[in-house]
């Protein structure tokens, strides 16, 4: 009998979150293009904001408004907070169009082709027993889709991963008081605007069912695996195994996708190991979540024959559009190889997925301070320079007023740091 592929299925039908331990996310993250495309849905700069991996606030170059992606966004926020948001946005979005000019520039790219400088921030933590634990804090920026520089939240420097990026890392390391101030706003303000967040919309998030499990195999040639796949599943946090005897198959002869978000907001997990259409084992699949009571178990009953294309090209093709989304808005990125003499070279593309959203501003009570207030002026820290050499600070609504400020008001740290630096990315 020839090699087949089993897959297990397991389906959890709505959103749901546990009363216990969990990890959740805020992240923000930013896209710009050096020049418009002209194509719908795609965008000269876009920026959206994430909690847990669903979007809360959406914006972009041609409508130039922030808006709300979830009801209780709405519902929440007051009207003004939408309007600073909105200007906040519109200042990010010159920022990026200045620096992507530069990174240009110091990369010798031409002007004729296509290149993205993006920009992600946020925070993760784990609530154990009611309280509230820091985990992790991200600032990082990325340029053709590529790492080009990050924030190290535990030593509060910057890694330059390119030569490129040597100069912004010297620079912006050169500036203690911003390297502070990121660090304070990752493991402080995100993290209250995070659980802020969370309490928001606990309505809408807490809904939950029991899982729909399914197991079966299918003749495979191409692809010879057998597949555990489940999907559907809210918070994030699974333990999917494929068992032979009750026993689990050893991790190094697994090959996993890892956790990927569905359309709908809920996961996806998908493992496969090699297998014989006569191999005589008895399989099963076997899921441990947060939400249940007792592990989730289905046995493959040696059906080859049945296939389930439709629940697995659906499942797939949802986790396709919104894995791009958490990756960036690059989709495809296909690095210019130059070669010398004069020959010819592949031009650069970057396509941009219209979900690709980016970050978000708020407040705790509503009002108009947002959730990136300290991260705004962390940009204006940043300052820029013009190619020719000018000076360009970006005006931002978002002053980052908040009362946690490491080193005092957000008006004296900028002032500060700009008598320090004239920044580029």
């Amino acid at each position: 009998m020839g090699v087949s592929t089993a897959v297990c299925v397991l389906l959890l039908n709505a959103v749901f979150i546990s009363t216990l331990a969990e990890k959740h996310s805020l992240y923000y993250i930013y896209s710009a293009l050096n020049k418009d495309v002209s194509l719908p849905g795609i965008y000269e700069f876009t920026a959206l904001g994430l909690l847990d991996d669903r979007e809360i606030d959406y914006y972009n170059s041609k409508e130039q408004k922030k808006i709300p992606k979830q009801s209780w966004m709405m519902e929440k926020m007051q009207e003004d907070y939408w309007e600073k948001g909105t200007q906040s946005r519109k200042s990010k979005e010159q920022w990026f169009k200045v620096n992507v000019e530069i990174l240009m520039q110091r990369m010798n790219h031409s002007y004729q082709d296509l290149h993205v400088l993006q920009w992600r921030h946020g925070c993760e933590i784990d609530e154990s027993n009611g309280e509230v634990k820091f985990l992790n804090g991200i600032d990082q920026y990325s340029y053709d889709g590529s790492d080009f520089l990050s924030f190290d939240n535990s030593h509060r420097v910057w890694v330059a991963p390119v030569p490129a990026a040597e100069p912004t890392k010297r620079k912006w390391d050169g500036v203690s008081i911003l390297n502070q101030y990121t660090q304070g706003y990752l493991e402080k303000e995100c993290v209250a605007w995070l659980t802020k967040f969370m309490e928001y919309g606990k309505e809408t998030l807490r809904k939950h069912s029991p899982p729909d499990v399914h197991a079966f195999a299918k003749q495979s040639v191409k692809d010879p695996k057998k597949v555990s796949l489940a999907t559907g599943f809210y918070p994030k946090d699974v333990d999917l195994s494929v068992r032979k005897f009750g026993t689990s198959i050893p991790d190094h002869l697994i090959t996993t996708s890892g956790i990927r978000p569905n359309d709908d907001g809920t996961y996806q997990l998908r493992k496969s190991v090699e297998i014989n259409g006569d191999d005589p084992g008895d399989y099963d699949c076997c899921l441990t979540h947060s939400s249940l009571t007792e592990p989730v178990m289905k046995k493959w009953v040696k059906n080859i024959n049945y296939v389930e294309l439709a629940l697995i090209g659906g499942a797939a093709g949802g986790v396709i559009v919104i894995f791009l989304i958490l990756l960036g808005v690059v989709l495809t990125v296909l690095i210019k190889k130059r070669m010398n003499g004069g020959a010819e070279h592949m031009q650069n593309v970057s396509t941009i997925s219209q979900g690709y959203r980016a970050q978000g501003d708020s407040s705790s009570d509503g009002s108009s301070h947002t959730s990136e207030d300290r991260m705004d002026s962390t940009i204006l820290l940043l300052h820029t320079a013009h190619p020719n050499g000018t000076e360009t600070g970006v005006s931002d609504s978002d002053s980052g007023r908040g009362s946690n400020s490491p080193q005092g008001s957000d008006e004296n740290i900028l002032k500060k740091s700009e008598e320090k630096a004239a920044e580029e990315v």
